[in-house]
């Protein structure tokens, strides 16, 4: 595979902190996807579900507060019967919608490839379905300047 480095990108033997702490952040089989399916907006639980129907509710629901606790995503609970809980990301959380976006577009470019080479790594859930994705489009990222 023919990756090139991006001009933005660190030569020396600094320890990137802050892209480690991010992605222990977002770390984990489900918190991208959660946080993808969030940036198309604010979602009720259920609907979340059936975006991933693999997710278990306990698997969910510990996600979705861990999220909370980091600040990437908003639980708003009205007072009524049954309880209605909607989830939205955060100014934060919203932060990281360009970075998710070139993620899912890297993966969409290199995925046969990265297969080819690779041919145990896991294959996409059946259930995953275009029609289930948030209709932005990937922003590109600009390096640094100094």
């Amino acid at each position: 595979m023919n990756v090139q480095r991006s001009s933005g990108a660190s030569t020396s033997n600094e320890y990137p902190e802050s892209l480690q702490s991010t992605l222990e952040l977002i770390s984990g089989k489900w918190k991208g996807i959660l946080l993808y399916h969030l940036i198309s907006g604010t979602k009720r639980f259920n609907e979340i579900r059936r975006l991933c129907p693999d997710i278990t509710q306990r698997m969910l629901t510990l996600q979705l507060r861990d999220m909370e606790r980091a600040g990437l995503v908003h639980r708003k609970v009205y007072p009524q019967a049954p309880r209605k809980v909607e989830y939205s990301l955060t100014d934060c959380g919203r932060g990281l919608e360009t970075a998710l976006l070139n993620i899912k577009s890297w993966g969409e470019t290199y995925r046969q490839e990265l297969f080819r080479e690779h041919p145990g790594l896991p294959e996409l859930p059946a259930s995953a379905s275009p029609a289930a994705e948030p209709q932005a489009e990937p922003k590109q990222i600009s390096p640094a300047r100094s």
